[in-house]
């Protein structure tokens, strides 16, 4: 989540310091940044959960023996 905002707030920058703007566009990519950041850890928190609950039911028999 870091590496996406550092690299918005990055191309924010480069983008105020060529067109000569006073933070507009380091303000429009940190929000972009932070949501995309927010994505990638959902699906992340998404995947952990998904692999324990298939860890799960890998250990139970299915013809339903112990």
């Amino acid at each position: 989540m870091a590496g996406s905002i550092l690299f918005c707030f990055a191309v924010g920058y480069f983008l105020d310091k060529w067109l000569g703007t006073k933070g507009l566009f380091i303000f429009i990519f940190i929000i972009l940044g932070i949501i995309g950041g927010g994505i990638t850890v959902y699906r992340q928190i998404n995947e952990v959960i998904d692999l324990k609950g298939q860890k799960h039911t890998k250990e139970k028999p299915e013809d339903g023996r112990d």
